[in-house]
């Protein structure tokens, strides 16, 4: 074996492969095997990988859809965008429902966090102002009444709490 000679490595088999991905974050079982199937790994070599991950605990949907959906939340989403992505993840609907109930947001108090960081309170009083904010928090993933609320709420609060 000469200076440049090495051995070849083995490649990764695809329970490797996903156990990789698995490393650098959380994915769902679509994810993954959609991932796996880039990276040329045989569908069913791929299905039976992620079967052994799931078995021994290192891939979870439900854990996954909670971590997404803690960490969309606390990014200032609502609760509908966060629905809408973790059923495009392949998530079913009540692992989404279960993820969303253990994020513990307090989805008024968020919308009108972001209301407050966004608009300021003089700009409420235009009504075509209130509803650019609404706007924003429907496409922030908030529902209709939520944003509403945050809004309207915002709207009549006095400028300064003092009265002064």
């Amino acid at each position: 074996m000469g200076f440049g000679d090495r051995p070849e490595r083995p490649k990764p088999d695809a329970y490797q492969k996903a156990l990789e991905l698995l490393v650098r974050r959380e994915h769902s079982r679509r994810d993954l095997k959609r991932k796996l199937g880039l990276r040329g790994a045989d569908p069913e070599e791929a299905e039976a990988a992620i079967e052994k991950l799931a078995g021994l605990g290192y891939q979870d949907d439900l854990r996954f859809a909670t971590a997404f959906a803690r960490d969309r939340a606390h990014s200032g989403y609502g609760p509908v965008r966060i629905r809408q992505e973790l059923a495009g993840h392949g998530l079913p609907a009540e692992a989404v429902l279960q993820a969303l109930d253990a994020c513990e947001t307090d989805w008024a108090a968020s919308a009108r966090a972001l209301i407050d960081k966004r608009f300021r309170p003089v700009d409420l009083a235009d009504p075509a102002r209130r509803r650019k904010a609404v706007d924003f928090l429907l496409r922030r993933g908030f529902d209709q009444g939520g944003a509403y609320g945050a809004v309207r709420g915002r709207a009549e609060e006095p400028d300064d709490p003092d009265g002064f």
